[in-house]
């Protein structure tokens, strides 16, 4: 598994492997099933303290995308991803109304907001 760690991120490494983790359960390049590298592996591998690797871990399992077996390993759990993908939209239109609301209060119009919006969507 390919994690890159950016010391130069607000994110906490152990948040940062979760995101990176969770995307690629989302996205189906870690499909249901599959096993994880172990927590001390994946210490080794990034160059990180044992502890945070687990706390990412912890962080994907009360998320509901891994399980832990004990003694044999931590894997991909099977999950709804249309529950999934609806609690993603409801998060992004959370954000979004935060940007309309903060725009408003700027006197920033509709198609001011809108054209960030291309140009940041562009910009990816």
């Amino acid at each position: 598994m390919n994690i890159i760690i950016s010391n130069t991120s607000d994110l906490p490494i152990y948040m940062q492997i979760v995101n990176h983790i969770k995307k690629n359960i989302l996205n189906g390049t870690l499909e249901e099933g599959k096993a994880l590298p172990s927590i001390r592996a994946l210490a080794k591998d990034l160059g990180i303290s044992f502890i945070t690797t687990k706390r990412a871990y912890e962080e994907l399992e009360k998320l509901g995308l891994i399980n832990t077996v004990p003694g044999k390993g931590c894997y991909v759990s099977s999950f709804n991803k249309e529950l999934v993908y609806e609690a993603k939209i409801r998060e992004i239109e959370e954000k979004l109304e935060e940007s309309i609301n903060l725009s408003k209060m700027m006197g920033l119009s509709k198609s001011e907001l809108i054209e960030i919006l291309e140009s940041l969507y562009e910009g990816e």
